[in-house]
């Protein structure tokens, strides 16, 4: 499986009901444990003080990544994502 460096941003709505969002995010922690028992998601961060997670994500290649992976996120609607495709460097010391 490929790595990438997803980064999301989460915009609920104006007027969206708070049982809809409360909903949305309790079916995401369970779709985010998922995809982390199949391997699709390696970490998740939240950046200090930024309503924004930054993870690893693993995915066959990018078009298995959106089709497979981050659309099946109950959120995802209002989600903007950035993708970026990483590749091991040879210097990076979990190598050694």
């Amino acid at each position: 499986m490929q790595e990438f460096l997803v980064e999301i941003t989460t915009t609920i709505p104006d007027g969206t009901e708070s049982s809809e969002v409360d909903a949305r995010r309790a079916a995401e922690a369970i779709r985010a444990r998922e995809l982390s028992s199949a391997g699709h998601l390696a970490r998740l961060w939240r950046p200090v003080g930024e309503l924004r997670s930054i993870g690893v994500w693993r995915a066959d290649d990018e078009a298995d990544l959106h089709t497979n992976v981050l659309d099946t996120l109950p959120l995802r609607p209002w989600m903007s994502i950035t993708v970026t495709a990483l590749r091991p460097h040879p210097n990076d010391p979990g190598q050694w």
